[in-house]
């Protein structure tokens, strides 16, 4: 099971794996995904992963371009791609214009 503190890592994941070129995806379909892959804890609701889908907004990695209710529409500024850590190894979806660091050891990747 997903901490808290990784469940960024984990819709970053899905994002590049599901929705990683041009088309649009929402945030359930991403909580969908997580619970399937059983990535997040089962007790974590949708309104629970908002913070989480601003904090990608905010990093420069996807906008919301429209919203219903809960169902909020994002795109990507970019494509995401899988950056490894030099210090850790960890492999980090990340997009050009967000910067570089590692979630796991916080270095510069």
């Amino acid at each position: 099971m997903v901490f808290v503190g990784e469940v960024s890592l984990e819709i970053r994941k899905v994002i590049f794996e599901k929705f990683n070129s041009d088309e649009r995806f929402t945030n359930d379909q991403i909580f969908v995904e997580l619970q399937k892959s059983n990535s997040i804890e089962k007790s974590i609701t949708i309104d629970d992963l908002e913070k989480y889908f601003n904090e990608l907004c905010d990093a420069g990695i996807m906008r919301n371009i429209a919203q219903n209710f809960t169902t909020q529409w994002f795109k990507l500024f970019e494509p995401l791609e899988k950056i490894p850590c030099k210090k850790c190894g960890m492999e980090t979806p990340i997009n050009k214009l967000e910067e570089k660091n590692c979630p796991s050891c916080k270095a510069i990747i």
